[in-house]
């Protein structure tokens, strides 16, 4: 995502900053909605509810409760729940660092945690976030010298695996084979980065089919969407993006959206590129503007550097390109 060339027609006039009509699909305004039944989630109102308890977002009356788990409610005293407040605090001086501070802030911190299901998962959970094999933070690191050996052994065939492709070869992936307690991925979930929407899905789904829930909804069948015509959603899914047409002339295009002209057409790169500097398009000058234009003519949103620091993507590529032409 970010700016890309287009060779267009000298008269090509779509107007600057409007989609262009052939990346948009005209098959689904007026003929597709979201399904009023699910709000589009495309989840079952039991599957719905287990989601809401697993991020907390319940109403008061249905809240969730660490004991539904056979999980022991989070206290400002637990080591970890302690450690999140005097980080937090120590962040926010403003507010002090007395014992009294941080005290409050673990107390608010455990009203977060206890009203979430992901901070108390139970031993059904964790196998089956196991057997997705997602709790990596447990089971891909080796834990003895044998373990190690083998998880050396693993990484050197990958290695030369990624150096030279197998035709069909699938990447092993090292595992200690540890399982962890219910409490030791809970500490660990309220202890850093924690859970993501897949850890979330995939318990959801192992929940919902232990207490034979649906997990789609029924209306939509769990795609979110309800269509006036099989017809319609037939052409909408058959339906190809066209392109603009190609000519002798110069023009940056916008890739953020679906794609749409930002500058006008230009018979020339050297014009395109004065332009766009003099525009301001992006932080760019004008020589980074045309070393991205005649080199690959595409460059991403922004990117970051240990030499350079944050870079518009322009700058980026621009710099890289000059900077070898200067090598050669």
């Amino acid at each position: 995502m970010g700016r890309e060339l287009k060779r267009v027609p000298l008269d090509f006039n779509w107007p600057i900053h409007k989609v262009w009509e052939g990346f948009l699909n005209p098959h689904y305004k007026g003929h597709c909605q979201d399904c009023k039944a699910c709000d589009g989630s495309g989840s079952s109102p039991q599957a719905k509810f287990l989601h809401d308890q697993w991020y907390g977002s319940l109403s008061t009356e249905r809240i969730f409760e660490p004991r539904s788990t056979g999980s022991t409610p989070y206290l400002p005293s637990h080591p970890v729940v302690r450690a999140r407040a005097e980080q937090a605090i120590q962040r926010l001086v403003y507010f002090g660092t007395s014992e009294e501070v941080i005290r409050s802030e673990a107390m608010r911190l455990c009203v977060h945690y206890n009203s979430s299901w992901s901070h108390h998962l139970d031993e059904q959970d964790v196998a089956a976030l196991l057997k997705a094999g997602r709790l990596m933070d447990f089971t891909r690191y080796p834990r003895t010298e044998e373990q190690k050996a083998e998880y050396k052994r693993i990484e050197a065939v990958n290695d030369a695996n990624r150096a030279n492709p197998v035709e069909g070869y699938k990447y092993e992936c090292f595992s200690n084979g540890y399982i962890p307690t219910p409490q030791e991925v809970n500490d660990w979930s309220i202890g850093g980065f924690g859970h993501d929407s897949i850890n979330c899905w995939v318990c959801v789904k192992a929940k919902a089919k232990r207490l034979r829930y649906p997990t789609s909804c029924a209306v939509c069948k769990g795609e979110g969407s309800v269509w006036d015509s099989p017809e319609n959603k037939h052409r909408a899914e058959h339906w190809k993006q066209r392109e603009p047409p190609t000519g002798d002339g110069y023009q940056m295009w916008e890739t953020v959206s679906e794609g749409s002209p930002i500058s006008p057409v230009f018979a020339t790169a050297e014009a395109l590129a004065r332009w766009l500097s003099d525009a301001k398009e992006s932080d760019a000058n004008y020589d980074q503007w045309l070393a991205m234009i005649r080199g690959p003519g595409w460059a991403m949103s922004a990117m970051s550097s240990p030499g350079r620091g944050f870079q518009t993507g322009v700058q980026a590529v621009g710099d890289s390109i000059l900077a070898k032409e200067g090598a050669a």
